[in-house]
């Protein structure tokens, strides 16, 4: 399973002895092997990794901080932010342990103690929606309460999507965008380097509720912390056409990673796709979103919102038209 998740790092439930340099650098050696046979940019993998292979971990430290340490080191070596590395107090099986630890993350990330990402749905003056989302998670975890959610927004005469605080997630980014586009309209798909495989993915035919549509206005408000997934959402509907984005440029991931385990303890996020998306051919890797609207993302919100009831006003008297003589 492909994630688009976020660029948070995990909080452990214990802390670990202290690894010594010599396990350090076992860590960091396997970490190197993966990200050469597998990383998305197989020049780029093969710099990182002939570097990591280089550096050298002197001061002993407990897992947590290591893992904290080697992901800094990565991102900052890479420029990508999907690479982490997490440390697990509970052993990683080598027989299906890297699907388990998934499956615990996914839960933590997008469970139900977050309302699975929903912050808020908001019916604001003019008969504007406000939808705040903070995540997508896995349709099969939560893809009936952002239905429920895009039933509410439907009535709207105009909606605004706030993804300031979305860091990403899974493919429910998809399903939020097959209420707002046309049925079957293609959006991004991925390259994956380990198979050679193109995916061209598409908005859905049906979805459960009612849907928004692809005519009424509509706004993405996004800032410097919006990432991965939520930037799909920015960009292909930007690409589309089919939204204003309101905000600053975005985080600038459009790596899908993977779990992979190093070893019993440590788990690799590791870029192996990239997004592509079918109007531009290309994707928002290292350059973000560039918003339509370029405002600080405190001010987002209320720039939208005046586009929103401008737009509404000029539909309203399109609608009327000129009235003919008797």
């Amino acid at each position: 399973m492909k994630l688009f998740a976020l660029a948070l790092l995990l909080a452990t439930p214990a802390a670990a002895a202290d690894l010594s340099p010599s396990d350090q650098q076992r860590v960091a050696r396997t970490a190197a092997e993966l990200i050469e046979q597998r990383y998305v940019d197989p020049s780029k993998g093969r710099e990182v990794a002939r570097a990591l292979r280089a550096e050298k971990w002197r001061a002993p430290a407990d897992g947590k901080a290591f893992a904290q340490a080697l992901t800094i080191w990565l991102r900052n070596r890479s420029g990508d932010g999907h690479f982490a590395v997490d440390y697990s107090a509970q052993p990683i099986a080598e027989n299906g342990g890297e699907a388990q630890f998934s499956q615990a993350e996914t839960e933590r990330y997008y469970g139900a103690h977050l309302n699975h990402g929903v912050e808020k749905v908001e019916r604001l003056e003019s008969n504007i929606m406000l939808l705040d989302l903070r995540v997508f998670p896995p349709p099969a975890m939560a893809g009936d309460v952002l239905a429920a959610a895009m039933t509410l927004v439907a009535q709207g005469d105009a909606l605004v999507i706030d993804l300031r605080r979305n860091g990403g997630g899974m493919d429910s980014a998809n399903l939020l965008m097959s209420y707002l586009l046309p049925r079957g309209t293609e959006i991004s798909g991925s390259f994956d380097r380990p198979t050679g495989k193109r995916t061209h993915t598409t908005t859905a035919v049906w979805v459960p509720g009612r849907r928004f549509g692809p005519d009424k206005p509509l706004y993405v408000l996004t800032s410097k912390r919006t990432f991965s997934a939520a930037e799909a959402v920015a960009y292909d509907l930007q690409a589309a056409k089919r939204a204003v984005v309101v905000g600053e440029v975005t985080g600038g991931g459009a790596n899908p990673f993977e779990y992979r385990r190093i070893d019993a303890h440590f788990a690799l996020s590791l870029p192996e796709a990239r997004s592509i998306n079918p109007v531009t051919g290309t994707n928002w890797q290292d350059v973000g979103v560039k918003p339509d609207v370029s405002v600080p993302a405190d001010q987002a919100l209320e720039t939208a919102l005046s586009l929103a009831r401008a737009a509404i006003k000029d539909q309203s008297k399109a609608a009327s038209g000129p009235r003919s003589l008797p």
